[in-house]
């Protein structure tokens, strides 16, 4: 059995003196009780102080990633998500637009990549921590798909991520909260409550 011990270390303390950065790469199934991605994605943003960017195709979550991204946000926190502008598939492309509003109350900016379909999946924080990998945010990739990633503490790649984030939202519109009629309000939240219920499935 081999000595992982070497490669280990506390994430709360600085990486060692002779590394510029710690790379993890990190695996999740849906065959075990662990939510490896979900646990990340929801680490990150508990530990954020200054800002969080996140890029995904697809914005459909629970409760917990919704208050996790809420919270953040009202603690000062500078929460950003880029989602396309352009959707792949418009049932997901209105499931995604269904949870703008709460978390637009919040505080979280939503930009839209208005060039074409952004595929990106990666969170960005603090000038410390980030990750890449192919975990959407979305139930079939978070709960039942086989995924992967690889976490980034320290180092010139977190840096010339965010250079990224920020290149990516000059190029798309940024979300501002919109009034509607009563009616139209209830319809539309009639339909995505429904949509919600069938988002396994999409």
């Amino acid at each position: 059995e081999e000595d992982y011990t070497p490669f280990l270390f506390d994430h709360k303390q600085e990486p060692p003196k002779k590394a510029e950065a710690v790379v993890v790469p990190y695996a999740d199934s849906p065959l075990d009780e662990e939510n490896v991605g979900e646990t990340v994605y929801l680490e990150i943003l508990a530990q954020a102080t200054d800002y969080v960017y996140i890029f995904t195709p697809y914005l459909i979550i629970d409760s917990e990633m919704q208050t996790a991204l809420c919270t953040a946000a009202k603690r000062g926190v500078d929460v950003r998500i880029v989602t396309p502008g352009i959707p792949d598939k418009k049932t997901a492309y209105r499931l995604t637009r269904s949870f703008y509003p709460v978390l637009l109350r919040a505080g979280v900016h939503i930009y839209e990549y208005t060039p074409g379909f952004l595929h990106a999946k990666s969170f960005v924080c603090d000038d410390r921590i980030a990750t890449v990998g192919t975990i959407n945010m979305d139930y079939r990739s978070l709960y039942l798909h086989f995924e992967c990633g690889t976490l980034l503490y320290g180092g010139e790649a977190i840096r010339a991520l965010k250079e990224d984030c920020l290149s990516t939202m000059a190029q798309s519109r940024e979300i501002v909260p919109r009034s509607g009629t009563r009616p139209r309000r209830f319809l539309q939240s009639l339909i995505d409550a429904i949509l919600r219920t069938l988002s396994p499935l999409f």
